[in-house]
């Protein structure tokens, strides 16, 4: 690959705590990859438009509100629905290990809890992302 991994990190609904997505743009940054912050209170539609845009490799929604069960299946189904197949879904946050386990069955990747290292994070975008775009 000649360019960068480029991320697009989302903090999806009306959950207003961003310093975990902060953390993650910036370790991610400092690994090398691109890293495009959409801020707070974004919708679904406004994540994969930005991805699309943006040209992103992956994107990663941080989210603390519960809602994972709505924002992850409404994200990967608006991916489909453009044809972004080759465009990791990732993120992490508040999300019970069931629930993990069923979203990761949805097609979406690994999801990481609070206190995950960042270089576990950053390893892993990277690893899925040259296993899986083709330039």
């Amino acid at each position: 690959m000649n360019r960068p991994v480029r991320v697009l990190i989302a903090k999806v609904g009306l959950d207003g705590h961003d310093r975990g997505a902060k953390v993650i743009a910036t370790a991610l940054r400092d690994a090398g990859m691109e890293v495009i912050y959409t801020g707070l209170r974004q919708t679904p539609e406004m994540v994969v438009n930005a991805a699309l845009q943006e040209d992103v490799d992956a994107i990663g929604v941080s989210i603390l509100s519960g809602a994972h069960n709505t924002v992850f299946p409404k994200v990967i189904a608006l991916m489909k629905a453009k044809e972004m197949n080759d465009v990791l879904l990732t993120g992490g946050g508040i999300i019970p290990d069931d629930d993990m386990k069923t979203l990761n069955e949805m097609g979406i990747g690994k999801l990481f809890a609070p206190g995950t290292p960042t270089i576990e994070i950053a390893t892993y975008i990277k690893t899925w992302v040259k296993e899986n775009r083709n330039f």
